[in-house]
């Protein structure tokens, strides 16, 4: 298992979630992204792309106007 981190800071949707796709397509069953990002709609945008593809939130938080998800790829 690897974990990677996806810094998509200052990117605005839809880019965010583009940009979380491509990278999972370069991963592993079971590895672990953490994507990090300023627009507050990937709390709703990323987790729902989660779902409708069979990846799992792992943690979702906001830190110091940063919005920062973790997720299992399936």
């Amino acid at each position: 298992m690897s974990k990677e981190v996806l810094d998509v800071r200052r990117l605005l949707c839809p880019l965010p979630v583009i940009r979380t796709q491509d990278k999972v397509k370069t991963l592993n069953s079971g590895d672990e992204l953490t994507v990090v990002c300023t627009d507050p709609g990937v709390m709703q945008d990323i987790p729902a792309w989660c779902r409708i593809n069979g990846h799992r939130v792992i943690d979702s938080r906001s830190e110091e106007g940063e919005y920062i998800i973790v997720l299992e790829v399936a």
